[in-house]
């Protein structure tokens, strides 16, 4: 048998995960204490789908990310690329392994300064025996792809940091890899280049290669990606980034009315999900009446609650002066889970500045909702 024939990785299945890790554990042993980077984490990323995992330093980002690529070894659980798991692979099943199915961005390059930008990119083809014309082809076209075509045969000091970061995307892009991992690519680049790179890995997305990113930056990964997970040496939770503010606490929207009675503060109970806040204004001078005030109310679906918490404080003789909503952001959701606390911002519906005194509310629509009333 040849040594070919032992270190070839058994077949992966077609319609396998592009990569799954199961249960998995990782401590790290220090002089002064032992690092647990990961304590029984799970994620499994479909093919086609790009991932974001987010995480404060240390939660285990890094970590996870060589655990899957083959470059470090988990102490307890599975991980599983393409079908295949690594568990019980030497160095030269992973090295194989990689050469097939992984693609690897590192957060500071590590390009070979010895060689030009062409050969940076031509260099994982060849060795993962490629034609050399096939692979200077591909390199070409994605180094064109990319807007550092004119670049081919300069050194990689002669570029700027997003320019170098383009040219490990595109290093690792060489070999069509099954999985794309990328490190966070742009937590070392100015604002420009940054915005270069986001743009090219949306280009992926729109491609549907299979991604997954590291990154601490929350509005990063709720622009470019499919789902979302927090880590925290475990994975916290995970879905599209509209699943993880709607998961939140925190959608709320405040009532202000020009009299403030028990019959509405009921009514806005009626319909909360959650305890009702209310903010009383002065005594009317000119009356004596009953002082405005506000309600402050939670509520679980904003576009199918909001309507019905409209009409029920105005059928429960409520004048309203405006409404305003609170959405959750991705931020707060992410503080949420981590265990911090985190801010709404308001976001004003349609109704602000409105005079709604005595009226049935005909013809006004909440943001976010269809004409006809509660859907």
């Amino acid at each position: 048998m040849s040594a070919q024939e032992v270190t070839d990785p058994p077949t992966p299945m077609v319609d396998a995960d592009a990569a799954t890790v199961r249960a998995v554990y990782r401590t790290f042993e220090q002089d002064t204490a032992p690092v647990r980077a990961l304590r029984g984490a799970d994620l499994a990323i479909r093919r086609g789908e790009f991932v974001a995992v987010m995480g404060p330093s240390g939660c285990g980002k890094s970590t996870l990310l060589n655990l899957i690529a083959g470059l470090d070894v988990p102490d307890e659980g599975e991980v599983v690329v393409a079908g295949q798991s690594l568990a019980g692979m030497d160095e030269n099943a992973l090295a194989l392994m990689r050469r097939e199915h992984i693609g690897i961005v590192f957060q500071f390059f590590n390009l070979l300064e010895g060689m030009t930008v062409l050969e940076n990119v031509v260099m994982p083809a060849v060795i993962a025996g490629r034609k050399r014309r096939v692979a200077e082809s591909r390199a070409r076209a994605l180094l064109d792809l990319l807007g550092i075509g004119d670049k081919a045969r300069q050194a990689p000091a002669t570029l700027s940091g997003g320019q170098r970061q383009r040219l490990a995307i595109a290093r690792a892009l060489a070999n069509e890899p099954t999985l794309l991992l990328a490190d966070e690519p742009t937590a070392n680049l100015d604002p420009e280049g940054a915005r270069t790179v986001r743009d090219f890995l949306l280009e992926l997305r729109r491609e549907r290669r299979t991604i997954l990113l590291s990154t601490h930056l929350l509005d990063e990964a709720d622009r470019i990606c499919d789902r979302v997970g927090v880590l925290h040496t475990r994975l916290l939770a995970a879905g599209p980034p509209s699943e993880l503010r709607a998961g939140r606490p925190g959608h709320v929207t405040r009532v202000q009315l020009a009299e403030l009675t028990d019959a509405v503060v009921t009514a806005a109970r009626a319909v909360a999900a959650g305890p009702v806040e209310v903010t009383s204004g002065a005594t009317s001078s000119a009356t004596g009446g009953p002082a405005g005030g506000t309600v402050a109310v939670p509520v679980g679906d904003p576009g199918r609650d909001n309507p019905a918490l409209v009409a029920a404080i105005v059928a429960a003789g409520g004048r309203i002066r405006f409404v305003t909503e609170a959405t959750t952001s991705l931020e707060e959701a992410y503080l949420t889970l981590l265990g911090g606390a985190g801010s709404t911002e308001p976001r004003v519906t349609q109704l602000e500045g409105t005079q709604l005194e005595g009226t049935q509310l005909e013809g006004t629509q909440l943001e976010g909702t269809k004409p006809g009333g509660p859907q």
